[in-house]
């Protein structure tokens, strides 16, 4: 690893540099020709970016990136708020976007416990659906959304966060009336609906054996059916220090040796303390004066971004030595002033979790990663 006191020089200078000018052009290597031997870099993107509102940040957005991923516009509620109704303008306007950019498009997500209107679990008079009605309820809803984007969205993630940390199935309403049979379903249904793209599960927590193991051995029951899955989704929402890379390691390897590809999802590290020890996204109470909990208000100390720097090469080169196993790594945004960890576990606090910094210029954690593949 490069002495990460001239990359944290470096940093500053370069941002400098990029602040001063905000030129089309770009300076040095980017994390999209840097590893494109590798695997594909990818970014999740928030409404302001599909809609390219920002031309420097969709600059950035073309060149850094290989792969994109809709933070939300693909979600239920957005894409098929009622029964009947379907709003497919943010995610075309997402896929002309990847296609014009040559970018692998990811679709997010099929079917989710969160953001899914009513009307999918519960009748006109408010009770619970039976199996029949939810199934024909997600299969209009994958097939509608495959269908229309068959042979230019690349890869799905076709169920999320459907686990326990144990490993145990999550007691939600798809679960309650559908059983394990809604995960099976929707892997059926999007396998027929667009027999090209990949399919995934994709959860968070996934360095813990139990959840990991889970996790593995519903794919291997998907596959038990007849049913295809092609790859396992790892959210990254870690810290500086936890989880480990052994703990990291040791699912990757676990997942591979199963037959599956792996995917590095979501990807943000924290730099802020959680003194409450929030586990939930606990919105009511505001962070913003508390300096306990919001150290960095007015800027990052550059030991700390060392660290972060530290941190994202280490991780990097994890991800790097098992390349032939890994086939996308995807940041939960593209820069710090976007991510959703200003917000959680707690509104109103200043996090520095991603590679651009709120002005969109490249962070001592970039150049380190850049670092990674230049040894």
């Amino acid at each position: 690893m490069k002495d990460l006191k001239f990359l944290i020089i470096s940093g500053v200078f370069f941002t400098l540099t990029m602040s001063c000018a905000q030129t089309e052009k770009k300076v040095g290597p980017t994390l999209r020709t840097a590893y494109a031997e590798d695997f594909y870099i990818g970014a999740a993107l928030g409404w302001g970016q599909i809609l390219e509102k920002d031309s420097a940040e969709s600059t950035l957005i073309r060149n850094e990136f290989s792969s994109l991923t809709p933070e939300n516009a693909m979600k239920w509620m957005h894409v098929h708020p009622k029964l009947d109704t379907f709003n497919f303008e943010y995610t075309d306007k997402l896929v002309a976007m990847a296609d014009r950019n040559d970018q692998f498009m990811v679709g997010h997500t099929l079917i989710w416990h969160n953001q899914t209107p009513e009307w999918v679990f519960r009748d006109e008079d408010n009770d619970l659906n039976d199996s029949t009605a939810l199934f024909g309820r997600m299969k209009d809803h994958i097939n509608a959304i495959m269908g229309r984007y068959q042979g230019k969205i690349g890869g799905y993630d076709v169920v999320n966060e459907a686990l326990n940390d144990d490993g145990t199935f999550r007691e939600s309403l798809f679960y309650q009336i559908g059983g394990v049979d809604f995960i099976y379903k929707a892997f059926e249904y999007a396998a027929k609906a667009d027999p090209e793209a990949e399919l995934y599960y994709n959860d968070y927590s996934m360095n813990r054996p139990e959840k990991c193991d889970g996790a593995v051995q519903l794919a291997k029951a998907i596959k038990a059916k007849g049913l295809r899955i092609d790859g396992i989704g790892m959210q990254g929402h870690w810290g500086l220090e936890r989880p480990t890379l052994e703990e990291i390691e040791a699912s990757i390897l676990k997942i591979g040796n199963a037959g599956l590809k792996v995917m590095i999802t979501e990807l943000d590290i924290t730099v802020l303390p959680n003194p409450r020890n929030v586990e939930g996204a606990d919105l009511s109470a505001s962070f913003e004066n508390n300096a306990e909990a919001n150290p960095y208000k007015n800027g990052l100390p550059d030991s700390v971004q060392m660290a972060l720097a530290q941190r994202y090469a280490d991780l990097f080169e994890l991800f790097h030595k098992h390349q032939d196993i890994i086939t996308r790594v995807t940041l939960w945004g593209v820069h710090d002033g976007q991510s959703w960890k200003n917000n959680w576990p707690a509104r109103g606090r200043t996090d520095y979790p991603l590679l651009f910094d709120r002005s969109l210029a490249p962070k001592p954690a970039h150049q380190a990663v850049l670092g990674v593949v230049g040894k």
